[in-house]
């Protein structure tokens, strides 16, 4: 059983993260955390379609507003 962490210890280490290891030995700080700011601006604006999305069924009427959302409430 231990074989089969040490694969998945493996896979990412070796494979998934790989990338990572180009960006850990770059100078700038900037440069190194592109990924991570990257990834910051997608959740931001994912966030903010999401919201404009529930304005959208808000303004619409569509949303259930009752008290309790399940009937053991």
């Amino acid at each position: 059983m231990s074989n089969f962490f040490y694969g998945i210890e493996d896979l990412f280490v070796n494979v998934l993260f790989a990338p990572y290891d180009f960006f850990r030995f770059m100078d700038s700080w900037w440069g190194a955390n592109s990924i991570n700011w990257i990834f910051s601006i997608i959740g931001f604006v994912a966030m903010i379609y999401w919201m404009q999305q529930l304005n959208i069924f808000n303004s619409n009427g569509e949303e259930d507003k009752s008290i309790s959302s399940h009937s053991y409430l």
